[in-house]
């Protein structure tokens, strides 16, 4: 493992770049920010709200979930979201041109319902998939929601819900399969995908028409996630220290141990694809560690 960046404020979102350079959003810092192969840090791009997953776009611009924003808690270990702030009204999808860092917002809404807290993003040729894992207050929260939208913002569908705190979302490397994990729960399911922007869905029992992949035991919380060339998923272990690694039948789980106590994201970049990115958000760090295979290269990445 090598530490890339330190001093980050809670990073998350890592998407590896055809430079060497990370691009990763710092939520407590409100900031779409870059880091260069040899550490710097650079803001790209203020983003007010919550910056979470990105993601490259068909036009090369960065697509960013926007949760809306958390209150946060600074301690000596490091920093942490506690809820949902006192001035927060939406959640959305924003993007991002990466050399003028001009931000757009493409989608608040779906139909008649606002987004809530939008938390991870995968693109396939016909479009973006994104988690909403909505917003938790004093006494309540949100039920959780997955979407399929246009790039272009013509079009939103709901495709996944009510689903209990979505959080990291991938595609296996055929395109017919897509994964999302449930942080509270630390289950990943699986559904098989019809058409762009449509899925097959699972009778009852299953509560939203997902299969089940794997859930793991323990006081453990699931993350985001990156899927390797092989098919396996690759989930940030929240509390676990880990990175868990799941094969797609469930048949396999193993841990990759990470020293933090909010391993939140990774990407795979770097040369044949080897470099596991991982985003260790409660010491503020990016760590690139060597991968035991190749990371499954996405839609849009270089």
């Amino acid at each position: 493992m090598r530490i890339m960046a330190t001093g980050l404020q809670f990073p998350e979102g890592p998407v590896a770049m055809e430079d060497g350079s990370v691009l990763l959003v710092e939520i407590a810092r409100q900031t779409l920010s870059r880091v260069t192969p040899d550490g710097r840090v650079e803001v790209v791009a203020q983003m007010p709200g919550g910056p979470n997953g990105a993601a490259v776009g068909p036009d090369g611009r960065i697509y960013v979930c926007n949760n809306g924003g958390f209150t946060w808690a600074r301690d000596a270990m490091g920093t942490r979201p506690v809820a949902t702030p006192d001035d927060y009204k939406t959640g959305s999808i924003d993007i991002v041109d990466p050399k003028t860092g001009k931000v757009e917002r493409l989608y608040e809404r779906c139909g008649g319902n606002r987004l809530c807290g939008p938390n991870d993003i995968v693109f396939d040729a016909h479009g973006l998939w994104f988690t909403d894992l909505g917003k938790r207050r004093a006494r309540d929260m949100d039920r959780g929601f997955v979407y399929w939208a246009k790039a272009d913002g013509s079009e939103i569908r709901e495709v996944i819900g009510p689903i209990t705190t979505p959080n990291g979302i991938g595609l296996s490397p055929d395109r017919r399969t897509l994964y999302v994990a449930e942080t509270e729960t630390a289950r990943l399911w699986a559904w098989e995908i019809e058409a762009p922007g449509k899925l097959r869905h699972l009778p009852w029992p299953s509560p939203h028409g997902g299969r089940l992949v794997a859930g793991i035991g323990g006081f453990a919380r699931f993350d985001s996630l990156a899927v390797a060339a092989s098919g396996n998923i690759c989930v940030a272990g929240l509390h676990i220290c880990a990175v868990v690694e799941i094969w797609p039948d469930g048949a396999c789980v193993r841990n990759h141990s990470v020293p933090d106590l909010m391993v939140t994201n990774l990407c795979f970049g770097g040369r044949d694809m080897r470099t596991a990115y991982v985003s260790m958000s409660h010491a503020g760090q990016l760590a690139a560690l060597d991968w035991h295979e190749p990371g499954l290269r996405l839609a849009y990445q270089r």
